[in-house]
C-alpha cells in the first residue's frame, strides 16, 4: 500500500471526517447595463454599507460587486446561501444585470471604472487609497476581471485520525505544516483547475486597448481568442504582476512563507516610487513598495486565518498558524447563475483532500518556475490534446492527458471513499464526467465558451444572453437559507456600523497611515 493509500484508508476509518469540510465562496461580478456596457453608478444603498456588509460588498470597483457566504459544512447549503444572496442583491439593482462573464464586459474607457468607496472613517479611506494605488501601478481593466475563491478546511476529525492527539501547540504546527503541504501540490498539480474550468478563452478587444501582447490572437468581430486558452484571466494578461516576479516566497513551511511575503511589503520598487506616494497633498499610493499590503500578492492559493480586529493577515498567520487556505484561480463559471455549481465543489473536495493526503517534497525556486511554466502553458494553450508539462526541473515532461490521469487514478480512490462515508455516488459521477473531458478537451468549460461565442457572434452577445437568463433567474428565486428580514437586517446593521466607525476615529488620515505602517520601519 502506498503512503497515499494508508493515509486515506486512517481517515476514511471516521466518515465523519467527510462530511464536515468547511467550505466558503465568495464571488465577484461586475454591474453591467443595457447593451453589455459596464455600469458606472454607485454602489447602490439598498444593499447597505460595502464596508461592513458581511454578505455584500464591492472589489476593485463600485461596479465590482463581491458575495461572500459563511463557512458552512453542506454542498446544497452552500450553493443556496450563495443563490439567496444573488436574488436579494438582484432586487436593488435596478434593471441592471450581473456580468455572467471573468472577463470584462464592454468598457469603453479606464476612466468610468470609479473606485470602490466605503466611507468617511480611516480604514474605509485606506481601502479605497490601496485601490488607487492598484489602478496607477496596473491600470483599472485588470482590476475589475471577475473571480471565484474557494475557501476550504478540513475538520478537527481529519487531523485527529492522521495524528492522534497532540496539545495545542504540536497540533498547530502540524496542521500549518500540513497546509502548506497540500499548498506544494496544489502548485505542482492545480493546473486542472484551468484546464476543466477555465472559462475565458476569449475576451473584448476594449480590453486589451493600447496593451501591447505578442499573443496571436484571432477574433469574432470585437472578440479576441486564443483557439486553445483555457483562461486568460490567469495569463499575463490577466491579473498578474511583473514586479511581483522577482519575488522570493518559499511554502516549505509558515516560518519560510512569512520570511517571504514580510520581505515583500518590506521591498522598494523603482517602478512604482516613481509614482509618488502623496504628490502635492494627494495620495497616489499607501506606499512605493513591491506590495502595499499583504493583499496585494496574487497567488493562485493562500494560506489563511480568521483575522481579529485590527490584526494583518500575516499578524493572524504567526497568532494562530493555518486556519484554513484559499482557492483563487476559479474562473466564474458562466454556466451557472452564482458563477460555480456543485461539480466544482465537488471536485474541489476531492483534489484538495488528495493534495493533503499526498506525498509532497519540499520546493525550491527552480521548481516553483517550472509549475509556473506549466500553468502559463495550460492558460494559454491547455485543450490542445498531447500538451508537454514538466516534471520537476530535470528536463523530464509528460503529456498533460497522461499526467491527469495518473491523478484521477487516486482522485478516484478518494471518491470511493468519500461516497462510502456520505451515501451515493455523487464524488465517483464527478469523477467520471472530467475523466471523460481530459480526452475531449472541448468538452471542458473553455471549449464550451469558445464555441458559445462562436456560434452567438461574439463574446458580449453570449454574455448579454446568459445575463438576461440569470436576471429572470434571479428574480424568480425563492429563499432557501436566508429570508428578505434577515437581509433587510444586515443592509441596516451594517450601515450603523460604518457610521459608527466613522464617528470613532480620533486620528487624521495622515496619523492613521503613519501609524499603520510604523511596522515598516522596525
Amino acid at each position: 500500500m502506498t503512503d497515499f493509500a494508508a493515509r486515506l484508508e486512517k481517515v476514511a476509518r471516521d466518515p465523519e471526517v467527510f462530511k464536515n469540510f468547511g467550505r466558503g465562496v465568495e464571488r465577484e461580478t461586475l454591474r453591467y447595463k443595457q447593451g453589455g456596457k459596464l455600469a458606472t453608478t454607485s454602489h447602490p444603498d439598498g444593499l447597505g454599507s460595502a464596508y461592513s456588509n458581511k454578505w455584500i460588498t464591492t472589489d476593485f470597483a463600485e461596479s465590482l460587486l463581491e458575495f461572500i457566504t459563511p463557512v458552512s459544512h453542506d454542498i446544497d447549503t452552500l450553493l443556496a446561501q450563495l443563490e439567496d444572496i444573488h436574488h436579494f442583491t438582484q432586487t436593488k439593482l435596478d434593471g441592471e444585470k450581473m456580468w455572467p462573464l471573468s472577463m470584462p464586459c464592454y468598457v469603453s474607457d479606464e476612466d468610468i471604472i470609479n473606485l470602490a468607496q466605503y466611507g468617511e472613517s480611516n480604514s474605509g479611506k485606506m481601502k479605497t487609497l490601496y485601490r488607487e494605488g492598484l489602478k496607477r501601478r496596473y491600470g483599472s481593466l485588470m482590476q475589475i476581471i471577475s473571480g471565484v475563491h474557494f475557501n476550504f478546511s478540513f475538520p478537527d476529525s481529519f487531523w485527529d485520525t492522521l495524528y492522534g492527539e497532540q496539545d495545542s501547540s504540536a497540533r498547530q504546527d502540524t496542521k500549518s505544516e500540513a497546509y502548506f503541504a497540500l499548498i506544494r501540490n496544489y502548485y505542482r498539480f492545480g493546473w486542472l483547475i484551468p484546464f476543466f474550468f477555465g472559462a475565458s478563452p476569449a475576451l473584448c478587444s476594449s480590453f486589451i486597448k493600447g496593451r501591447e501582447t505578442n499573443l496571436p490572437f484571432e477574433n469574432i468581430g470585437q472578440t479576441l481568442f486564443l483557439p486553445q486558452a483555457t483562461s486568460l484571466r490567469l495569463s499575463d494578461l490577466g491579473y498578474t504582476s511583473s514586479e511581483q516576479s522577482t519575488l522570493k516566497i518559499g511554502f516549505n513551511g509558515i516560518d519560510e512563507y512569512l520570511e517571504g511575503l514580510n520581505s515583500a511589503i518590506r521591498t522598494p520598487s523603482e517602478e512604482f516610487a516613481k509614482l509618488g506616494v502623496k504628490v502635492d497633498g494627494e495620495y497616489h499610493q499607501l506606499n512605493s513598495n513591491v506590495l502595499q499590503i499583504e493583499n496585494e500578492l496574487y497567488a493562485p492559493i493562500r494560506p489563511k486565518r480568521v483575522t481579529e480586529n485590527g490584526e494583518k493577515p500575516s499578524e493572524a498567520l504567526t497568532r494562530g498558524g493555518v486556519e484554513y487556505i484559499e482557492v483563487r484561480s476559479l474562473d466564474v463559471n458562466p454556466y451557472s447563475a452564482i458563477g460555480i455549481d456543485e461539480d466544482q465543489v465537488r471536485f474541489l473536495d476531492l483534489f484538495l483532500t488528495w493534495a493533503a493526503l499526498s506525498d509532497s517534497e519540499p520546493m525550491d525556486f527552480c521548481e516553483q518556475a517550472c509549475w509556473r511554466e506549466n500553468w502559463n502553458k495550460v492558460v494559454l494553450e491547455g485543450r490542445q490534446v498531447g500538451l508537454e508539462l514538466q516534471i520537476g526541473c530535470k528536463g523530464e515532461t509528460l503529456s498533460l492527458q497522461a499526467w491527469a490521469k495518473r491523478v484521477f487514478a487516486e482522485l478516484m480512490q478518494v471518491a470511493e471513499k468519500m461516497d462510502q462515508a456520505l451515501g451515493g455516488e455523487k464524488y465517483q459521477a464527478v469523477c467520471n464526467k472530467l475523466i471523460s473531458w481530459i480526452d475531449n478537451p472541448e468538452l471542458t468549460l473553455s471549449g464550451q465558451v469558445l464555441a458559445d461565442t462562436k456560434s452567438h457572434g461574439g463574446l458580449g452577445a453570449l454574455g448579454r444572453t446568459l445575463g438576461r437568463q440569470y436576471i429572470e433567474q434571479h428574480l424568480a428565486h425563492q429563499y432557501r437559507e436566508y429570508d428578505e428580514k434577515t437581509m433587510e437586517d444586515e443592509v441596516a446593521r451594517s450601515s450603523a456600523a460604518q457610521r459608527a466607525q466613522e464617528q470613532s476615529d480620533t486620528l487624521n488620515f495622515d496619523d492613521f497611515l503613519a501609524d499603520y505602517f510604523s511596522y515598516l520601519k522596525q
